[in-house]
């Protein structure tokens, strides 16, 4: 089965919590605090398997999860690490976060990887927090929160050449005549629903991928039929070849069927439309074909598109054609484009904090950093607590709070944990 999208959540690994120790040895009457670090959470990664090529496993299992670091020992002993977890997509994977809609990756190169969600940090042992005025700490951290978050994955094929036309034009009829590739073939409109790939070689050294892409309709652009689910498999191609039923048998014009396919490509992507194209007359051993090929090239031909009369029935006219594709393949230039999709997943921005209202009345103070820090502190622990508070007046939270109204007694919810405001 072939499935070329596919919703999945990842969740990195948390880190490892630091410890708060001291030395304590024989003759060593005030050993000084010597808590080690957690270890890192570990990531998830994507990386691309040359052995898929399709999103079918991902149908049963749609959730990622990475291990968590382990603890900080005594003795300055760091926690373990924990490994990553590595996610093996096809190549031709594009992956977006669901919330944002950003490319997170464009994954097309065989063991090409990327961190999708980034491991917590492990918390940091007592060790750390010596100071000239304070020489026992008893405060550590915990082991920061793994990132998580769901993505979108989408699978556009690689393909050299991509065959674009109406339904039952003879696209699969043509791929399975020059590859081997067998492509579903019948005398029904939409006989192929999922884009079928062949190797086509035309001599020791000289072959490309050609795509059999379902066929579109008027309104593919958006997303009629499967409009959106096909056209994305052409975005790839560096050169189309556009199939007509020259014979007209349906009761259609090709120069219509031309011009409304072509205008389907431009509305949906201008750089699709730019793609060098040629022109497949399929069906050229049908008697009708001979009453429309003259008045079809000099159309054509006037638009300044190259035509070839060719026959998937027969094998007419199809080694010239894919001669001429080979051509254009090698002559093939990629464009610059400075709105194409490219990787976004970078350092965060400075966080900003914000605090609104719920329905029960309660103040939700959110922002990342603050967010962190109050699953990285020890609430239990009374340095851990001061600490606490002496971030929260650095960060002018009580004058903000102010602001929107707060009186003793209100609740302040910060991610999981709850407060009650005291002045």
């Amino acid at each position: 089965m072939f499935i070329d999208k596919a919703k999945v959540a990842v969740e990195a690994g948390d880190g490892g919590n630091g410890i708060a120790s001291f030395r304590r040895e024989k003759f060593v009457a005030s050993g000084g605090p010597n808590g080690g670090d957690g270890g890192r959470g570990g990531n998830i990664v994507f990386i691309v398997d040359n052995n898929l090529n399709t999103l079918i496993d991902f149908r049963y299992r749609r959730k990622f999860k990475a291990a968590r670091g382990d603890n900080g020992q005594k003795n300055n002993m760091y926690g373990r690490s924990a490994e990553d977890t590595f996610v093996k997509v096809p190549s031709g994977t594009l992956v977006k976060d669901e919330e944002t809609g950003h490319v997170i990756a464009d994954l097309t190169e065989v063991g090409q990887t990327v961190i999708v969600a980034k491991g917590g940090r492990g918390g940091r042992g007592n060790s750390h927090f010596v100071s000239s005025t304070h020489q026992a700490p008893t405060f550590c951290e915990k082991g920061e929160p793994g990132e998580h978050r769901s993505v979108i994955l989408e699978l556009k094929l690689l393909a050299d050449i991509g065959l674009v036309g109406y339904p039952s034009v003879g696209k699969s009829s043509i791929l399975a005549s020059v590859s081997a590739a067998k492509p579903e073939i019948a005398a029904y409109h939409f006989t192929t629903l999922v884009p079928v790939l062949g190797v086509v070689s035309l001599k020791e050294g000289a072959n490309f991928v050609l795509a059999d892409i379902p066929g579109l309709i008027e309104g593919a652009h958006e997303g009629a039929g499967l409009g959106h689910e096909f056209l994305r498999h052409v975005e790839r191609t560096k050169v189309l070849i556009h199939v007509l039923d020259i014979s007209g048998q349906e009761g259609r014009d090709p120069i219509v069927d031309f011009q409304k396919i072509n205008e389907e490509l431009k509305l949906y992507s201008e750089k699709l439309a730019r793609r060098p194209q040629l022109i497949a007359a399929n069906k050229m051993d049908l008697p009708e074909a001979q009453e429309n090929i003259e008045r079809v090239t000099a159309y054509l031909e006037k638009q300044g598109h190259e035509i070839f009369p060719v026959s998937a029935a027969t094998g007419e006219g199809l080694q010239p054609l894919l001669w001429r594709a080979y051509q254009l393949l090698q002559d093939y230039v990629e464009a610059t484009d400075t709105s194409s999709e490219t990787v976004v997943y970078q350092a965060k921005p400075a966080d900003e904090i914000t605090i609104s209202r719920t329905d029960d009345g309660a103040f939700v103070v959110s922002g990342r950093d603050i967010e962190k820090l109050v699953a990285m502190i020890n609430f239990d622990n009374d340095e851990g607590l001061r600490r606490f508070q002496l971030t929260w007046r650095r960060l002018g939270l009580d004058e903000r709070l102010k602001e929107r109204g707060i009186k003793e007694g209100n609740t302040v919810r910060i991610s999981d944990m709850e407060f009650e405001y005291k002045e």
